[in-house]
Parts: structure tokens; C-alpha cells; sequence
């Protein structure tokens, strides 16, 4: 590759078109001569080129690809606007459900009814329909059921690269315990037996 200019342009076009990540092996498909390694510093030079200049749009890598969002700084303005895309919300059953199939992919329906203790049948083909959830494969087991896995809409939407970056349950744990206030010099504890009753 002669210039790093030009790929960076092309993947500039190629970010900018595709509504969703695009991974480096679909970015290096722009240029077959490049190598995996001209790619990503033609994306560098494109993160550099947005931060630099102080654009409102950012590359950032997200759910195993690349992809052109709005800064952060700008998410509220563009959401008043109306000019976002929204994102259907879920039930609080769908999030349980999608929670569970997040920490424990590769899971079966069963699995997933036992842990929440009600059907879950209508719940999974909502989360299959919205793209968030696809059959990862068979369990061993009797009848071979199906098994569940989150989709990289389901990163995208939240975020994050991989589902390493997921809160740890111990984290969630801690996260999840109500605040206790911390009793006052002098207080025998009464503040602590308000907060526990409410």
C-alpha cells in the first residue's frame, strides 16, 4: 500500500454507510492488498483525525468491529432532536431473560425457566426477533434443546467490544445492595433501624 490517505478515506466511506460494526476482516475487504496491519493504522489515523479536529463523531471500536457514532457529549441534544434511532424497549422479563442468557451463553430454555421460574418461551423469540439473541447450538442432553447466545447487536447496544466487559456478578452484587447510611457521632443505631424498616 503506497499511502495510508487513501485506505483511510475508503474506511472513512465504508464506517459511514454500514449501520452497524464493521469488522477488520470486512474493512480489509475494501483493499485486498492491505495487510491487517495497514488496515488498523488507517483506522488510527481516522480516530486521530476526528479527535484532533474536534469532531462530533468518533471511531470506536465496539461489539468486534469499527464503527462512526456521535460523541457522547452530544448523545442528549441529537436525542431531544428526535434525529437518533430509538431503541425499543424491552420488558423488565425480557432484560432478566437477556441478563441470564448474557452470563450464561451457551444456555437452554429450561436453564433459563428454572433460574427466572417462569416460562420464557415468548420472551426468546422476542429477544431472536430483535436481533439479540441467536441459537448458539444443540446441549448434549435429552432431546437436544437448543442453546442461546448473545448476538453483537446485543454489545453493540450496550457498548462494550466483548462480553469480557460485562460487570462481574460479584461486582453486580455489590453494586445491587442498598445504601446503608453511616450512624451519626452519638446516634445508638436508631438511623440504621429507619433505613431497614423502609
Amino acid at each position: 500500500m503506497s499511502s495510508l490517505i487513501p485506505l483511510s478515506q475508503l474506511l472513512e466511506a465504508a464506517l459511514f454507510a454500514a449501520n452497524r460494526p464493521l469488522t477488520l476482516e470486512e474493512l480489509g475487504a475494501l483493499e485486498p492488498e492491505a495487510s491487517p496491519a495497514e488496515v488498523r493504522n488507517a483506522l488510527d489515523v481516522l480516530r486521530e483525525h476526528y479527535d484532533f479536529d474536534g469532531h462530533a463523531v468518533e471511531v470506536i471500536e465496539l461489539a468486534g468491529g469499527w464503527q462512526i457514532l456521535t460523541r457522547a457529549a452530544f448523545a442528549a441534544a441529537v436525542e431531544r432532536a428526535h434525529a437518533a434511532q430509538r431503541t425499543p424497549r424491552l420488558s423488565a422479563a425480557t432484560y432478566e431473560t437477556l441478563a441470564t442468557i448474557a452470563y450464561r451463553q451457551p444456555v437452554g430454555r429450561a436453564e433459563i425457566e428454572e433460574i427466572r421460574g417462569v416460562s420464557a418461551g415468548g420472551v426468546l423469540r422476542t429477544l431472536q426477533e430483535r436481533g439479540l439473541i441467536e441459537v448458539v447450538g444443540r446441549s448434549e442432553g435429552l432431546g437436544r434443546p437448543l442453546l442461546y447466545g448473545t448476538t453483537p447487536l446485543f454489545l453493540e447496544l450496550l457498548g462494550m467490544n466483548d462480553l469480557a466487559d460485562l460487570p462481574r456478578a460479584e461486582e453486580l452484587t455489590i453494586a445491587l445492595q442498598p445504601h446503608r447510611a453511616e450512624p451519626e457521632a452519638g446516634d445508638d443505631g436508631q438511623a440504621l433501624a429507619v433505613i431497614e424498616e423502609v
